[in-house]
């Protein structure tokens, strides 16, 4: 016999179907939206059915990114080790490594700790341990995971590493970071940075792994032509450290750096392995730094991974309100995709704006438009998952796990 509670529940959930299905002409069962993605059950998924914002991968594209720069690091050749800042999915650092990659880099120790955990080897956590949380939490990973590898440049860290590491009694691996004209972080090249990795070489308890040099300014400059030139004032300093160094008789294992904007260079001015991150989705500023055919835009990654907005409102002349607003990271210099007449503005933080003047096309209250994102690091820590999508069907969600507050960086 049913309990007055068991009858209640169960004409409550039968009012919902009723009311869902009343709703939606198309009968999709939002009220099992999460469970159906909990086991992966993508029936009758649609673009048109999900919430938003929200990001979809277009697979077919975000495959053929990934080949793309696979085949290149084999031809080149050079080592491939890229950066997970910009997707934060171990899903995706996954595919990465199947198709030849020899590990990853990580902007944070939390990302670290995530893709180590997630069984990924060759983490390389491209910022030194400052803090004793983070130098305790390092040691505590390689301890865990001996492939971990991370980056100094002060003395003074150096010695806390040795430290902690003869505490814990493991080897820490280590790589030098200098200076390739990206003012954030690095050692000076030479005799300082010659100097630091004499230190690093000869610890007990750290192993000196190579450098680390990052030509961040090098990556957005615009052309082939003068990107190269940078490229190659950026790493001259580094290529004479490196000298130096196998003159003292070091070995120097890597010289790791590199971006999406300069992947098809670096080799040739002495780096041996990427750190390239952007190449996965492309964002809309890294598209028109122009390419080795074509000044004007990059061609050679496509434009794989767009938020989806709803159009929530309209009553005033050149403008629709949408769902994507600053919270979702809306900016000034998003894409809209297929809809170039289509101006992305900011109106709120759930409210965004979508402007055109003479001469543009319709939109209306409930229209879907994909707006390509300009810096894909910030726009992909406010989302939770990735609807990966195959035309308008959703086969598959991957989540966004490398997001976090200050406690868990």
């Amino acid at each position: 016999m049913n309990s007055r509670r068991q009858f209640l529940t169960a004409s409550a959930s039968a009012l919902l179907a009723s009311t869902v299905s009343r709703a939606n002409p198309k009968g999709y069962p939002y009220s099992e939206f999460e469970q159906r993605i909990a086991r992966k059950d993508f029936r009758g998924m649609t673009k048109d059915v999900l919430p938003t914002p929200c990001m979809v991968v277009d697979i077919d594209m975000f495959e053929k990114n990934l080949k793309t720069m696979a085949d290149f690091a084999k031809k080149a050749p050079i080592n491939l080790r890229p950066h997970v800042k910009v997707h934060k999915s171990v899903d995706i650092a996954k595919r990465q490594v199947a198709l030849g990659a020899i590990g990853i880099t990580a902007a944070t120790i939390a990302e670290s700790e995530l893709m180590s955990n997630g069984g990924i080897k060759g983490v390389l956590w491209t910022k030194q341990p400052g803090s004793y949380n983070n130098l305790l939490r390092a040691v505590a990973l390689t301890k865990k995971d001996p492939t971990f590898m991370f980056v100094a440049d002060d003395f003074g860290v150096v010695d806390r590493v040795e430290e902690a590491a003869a505490a814990a009694k493991v080897k820490c691996r280590v790589a030098v970071s200098v200076y390739a004209g990206l003012t954030r972080q690095g050692i000076a090249n030479g005799k300082p940075a010659l100097e630091l990795a004499q230190k690093v070489d000869s610890s007990k308890h750290i192993s000196f792994e190579g450098f680390m040099a990052y030509s961040g300014y090098a990556s957005h400059t615009k052309t082939f032509a003068a990107r190269k030139k940078k490229t190659a004032e950026d790493l001259a300093g580094v290529n004479e450290t490196v000298a130096l160094c196998k003159k003292a008789g070091m070995k120097v294992g890597i010289v790791s750096g590199g971006s999406t904007g300069t992947y098809n260079m670096d080799h040739e001015y002495g780096l041996t392995e990427l750190e390239c991150g952007s190449y996965v989705f492309m964002d809309s500023i890294y598209k028109q730094v122009g390419g080795k055919t074509d000044d004007a835009v990059y061609t050679d990654f496509e434009s794989s991974m767009s938020v989806l907005t709803t159009v929530d409102s309209k009553h005033h002349a050149g403008q629709v309100t949408t769902d994507y607003g600053n919270k979702a990271m809306a900016q000034l210099t998003d894409v809209v995709k297929d809809k170039a007449w289509l101006q992305v503005d900011k109106q709120g933080a759930e409210y965004g704006l979508l402007r055109w003047k003479d001469g543009g096309g319709e939109i209306k209250v409930g229209d879907r438009v994909e707006i390509y994102c300009s810096n894909l690091d910030m726009s992909t820590n406010c989302y939770d998952r990735y609807y990966i999508a195959k035309g308008n069907d959703i086969v598959d969600v991957w989540p966004i796990m490398g997001r976090g507050g200050a406690a868990q960086r």
